[in-house]
């Protein structure tokens, strides 16, 4: 072969880095040794896989092309090797998750996992939507737990389980008494929902897409918790899973607003690269997620310990 592992294994830092010298950090690497590395493979396969611009490397067609075999290829080795040592071929898992399956269902999935396979390393990021799909992409997760839309024409999207958005208010709020609210009074209230780019604001952006005037937004926020605090605290009302209200609802700190006139269902989803070659670790993390979710209707079904 013309090629080795390290050369393949610089080839995908440069890829992701855009640059040789952030590759070179993330490999432990000096800068010239990544830089001959690179320089050889080109060399040696009589073939430029990078357009340069100053310091900046792109990755042209012929890069596009070898770079998710050049990941599967690397993967592979990574499990070969670690069989070889003797261990049972679970490595690193990276995954992503959006925010409400992050802070509300992750840690439950990944101390189940840790419990079968002590000797794995997890790595879990929680982001919007918009940003777990982006890392995907590019190879930076090996696997994503997302609760929006994913049209990307590279990424693999199986359905989960569903999940149900609810609109929230706090005990003393006028709409508390009643329980329900029309399109026409929420049109009236001020609201306090996520960010634009997460799955949650896209569900409720499409649900009110028939409200004939601009809502009163009051608050942008990133964090579930943040707007849960928020409303609580009298300045509007809010829109998130039932699944992240359920143990405030149980408490009484916040009540439920029902819609009819709205629908509030969605999705939770799996998503990888179509290209990724999927290790013992995904299979097995997938089969665990599907596991505890069979039989369940609705994310908040799911039983959860409790929170006082």
């Amino acid at each position: 072969m013309r090629f080795t592992l390290r050369q393949l294994e610089v080839f995908v830092a440069v890829a992701k880095q855009e640059s040789v010298s952030r590759a070179a950090e993330s490999l432990a690497l000096s800068q010239s040794a990544a830089s001959t590395s690179l320089s050889e493979l080109e060399r040696q396969s009589d073939c430029q896989l990078f357009d340069r611009a100053g310091k900046r490397l792109s990755l042209n067609a012929l890069g596009r092309q070898l770079l998710p075999q050049a990941v599967a290829l690397l993967d592979q080795a990574r499990e070969i090797e670690r069989l070889l040592s003797g261990k049972t071929g679970y490595g690193l898992l990276e995954l992503g998750a959006t925010l409400t399956v992050g802070n509300y269902l992750a840690t439950l999935l990944i101390g189940n996992f840790m419990q079968r396979h002590p000797e794995c390393r997890l790595k879990l990021h929680v982001q919007n939507t918009a940003n777990v799909v982006q890392q995907v992409a590019h190879y930076e997760l090996d696997l994503g737990l997302i609760e929006g839309d994913c049209q990307h024409p590279d990424i693999e999207v199986q359905p989960w389980v569903e999940d149900e958005l609810v609109v929230f208010c706090a005990p003393r709020h006028p709409l508390a008494e009643r329980g329900s609210a029309t399109l026409e009074e929420l049109g009236r209230e001020a609201w306090i929902l996520r960010e634009q780019g997460s799955g949650t604001r896209l569900t409720f952006d499409q649900a009110m897409r028939h409200h004939p005037a601009q809502l009163n937004i009051r608050l942008e926020l990133e964090h579930t918790e943040a707007i849960k605090r928020a409303v609580e605290s009298g300045l509007g009302i809010g829109c998130i899973s039932r699944l992240a209200l359920r143990d405030a609802f149980r408490r009484g700190s916040l009540v439920p607003v029902e819609t009819p006139e709205l629908d509030l269902t969605r999705q939770f989803y799996f998503i990888w690269h179509r290209q990724k070659y999927q290790t013992a670790a995904m299979r097995e993390f997938l089969e665990l997620c599907r596991e505890m979710t069979a039989g369940i209707r609705r994310s908040d079904e799911i039983i959860l310990p409790s929170i006082a």
